[in-house]
């Protein structure tokens, strides 16, 4: 089996490196798309669904295990990691994107990538011996609880669940509300990454510096105090067992020793997590396009689908839908690439534009597609017969996670309007030779 990579970045794919993205492929081409039915068959019902997790994803692990084909996500700098650039994995995670089960099949599955990371980065031996292995062990599953409902939560700086410090007991205690934390609802989730204030009794924190009043704090999800509260619902998908839960945390005590890099070091390291989470997502995104544009010509070349006498890509509109997609999937892939080629040049921060850039148009480009090719099926395409509504309702969200499309075209309109200058100095410049040359006339 072969793959398609864009010739601009052959070169920067290893041996290693294309071997693997092949296997990948096969992996997800012959178990995880066939299985990805059977997955969402074997989901219970009711209070039941959120008690167990489909048996084929454990058949699938074991599979992906034997081929060589786990934590494939941790760049080469990581002792932990398979040793891939962030631009092999993202050509991975492209192929992921096809399969509902492929990433964590392969122990590739957001949020537990991103949490690894920071514990592979940030956390001390102790914290790394007692989450991070069982983790990449694909033995448990974890959360990160950042978002709350009652803020603005785009706006890092207006997180606001409280973390007190009790000295006598050498303890955190943690008061709030978190929602929309991702995987909190599988009974497999056994720890919590919480991002909080800290404060002192009175509710002040110790610094003026918004940058240094967060911190991120470990709590095991069965710690006395923290209750999952519902499962929140995306367009009426709850995503059990996995699902994106409201948390309450309620004088919930964990060890000081939970503490993750240091007092106030938050913002530190859930930029040092999003960069990289950013790519995976764009690439899975490219992945999901990919996969609905198949279901596009996959109906327009249905034999029994007539309209007007005609085969639906014998429709002038049909072929344009098709060939405009075809240009997106191919230009929004570059982008992520291109961000993640810096990201391995010249690391995460140099590349925060370029990410942004990324973090904005993939997932556009992917819901653009996949309504084009609902609109192919007609009503069938909203239906549970193909899982387009599914592939649509899902990335619909990742216009909203890791930061809202408002959030980095705003940052990078500020980026382009720093040029103003330099570009009046250029506009006045040239008006001046103009006028020099019109007094020639």
């Amino acid at each position: 089996m072969s793959v398609e990579i864009p010739d601009i970045v052959k070169p920067l794919v290893s041996q290693r490196g294309l071997e693997t993205l092949i296997k990948v492929k096969t992996f997800v081409e012959e178990e995880c798309i066939p299985a990805d039915k059977l997955y969402h068959a074997q989901i219970r019902n009711g209070d039941e669904r959120w008690k167990s997790v489909p048996p084929v994803i454990e058949e699938l692990k074991a599979k992906a295990k034997a081929r060589g084909l786990w934590n494939l996500f941790l760049p080469s700098y990581y002792s932990e990691g398979a040793g891939f650039t962030n631009l092999e994995y993202g050509l991975m995670c492209e192929q992921m994107g096809r399969s509902h089960t492929a990433p964590e099949a392969m122990n590739c599955a957001a949020p537990d990538t991103g949490n690894m990371e920071v514990f592979a980065r940030y956390a001390n031996e102790a914290q790394k011996k007692e989450w991070l292995e069982p983790l990449l062990e694909g033995k448990i599953r974890s959360a990160f609880c950042m978002t709350e409902r009652f803020v603005a939560s785009s706006d890092a700086r207006n997180i606001q669940l409280k973390i007190t410090v009790d000295e006598e007991r050498d303890e955190y205690v943690l008061n709030g509300t978190k929602w929309w934390a991702s995987g909190a609802g599988d009974p497999r989730c056994k720890v919590w990454l919480v991002m909080g204030k800290i404060v002192d009794k009175q509710g002040n924190v110790s610094t003026n510096d918004v940058y240094r009043q967060q911190s991120v704090i470990i709590v095991p999800s069965n710690t006395p105090g923290s209750v999952v509260v519902r499962p929140m619902r995306v367009y009426g998908y709850d995503d059990a067992p996995h699902g994106h839960c409201e948390i309450q945390f309620t004088n919930c005590r964990v060890p000081r020793s939970n503490i993750v890099l240091g007092e106030g070091r938050g913002f530190e390291i859930i930029q040092g997590r999003l960069g990289p989470g950013r790519i995976h997502h764009c690439m899975r995104t490219i992945g999901v396009a990919e996969q609905a544009l198949r279901w596009m010509i996959y109906r327009a070349a249905d034999e029994s689908k007539r309209t007007f006498g005609k085969l639906l890509r014998e429709h002038g509109t049909m072929n344009a839908n098709i060939a405009k997609s075809r240009i997106e999937i191919d230009a929004a892939r570059l982008l992520v690439l291109a961000a993640a080629h810096k990201m391995d040049v010249q690391g995460p921060k140099a590349a925060l534009v370029d990410i942004a850039k990324a973090k904005v148009t993939a997932p556009t480009v992917a819901l653009t597609v996949v309504d084009r090719a609902v609109q192919s099926f007609g009503a069938m395409g909203v239906s549970q017969d193909t899982p387009l509504a599914y592939m649509w309702a899902g990335n619909r969200t990742l216009r909203i996670a890791d930061g809202p499309d408002e959030v980095h075209t705003d940052q990078l309109g500020r980026r382009e309007l720093q040029r103003v200058k330099a570009i009046q100095t250029e506009f006045a410049k040239r008006e001046a030779k103009e006028a020099e040359f019109m007094a020639k006339l």
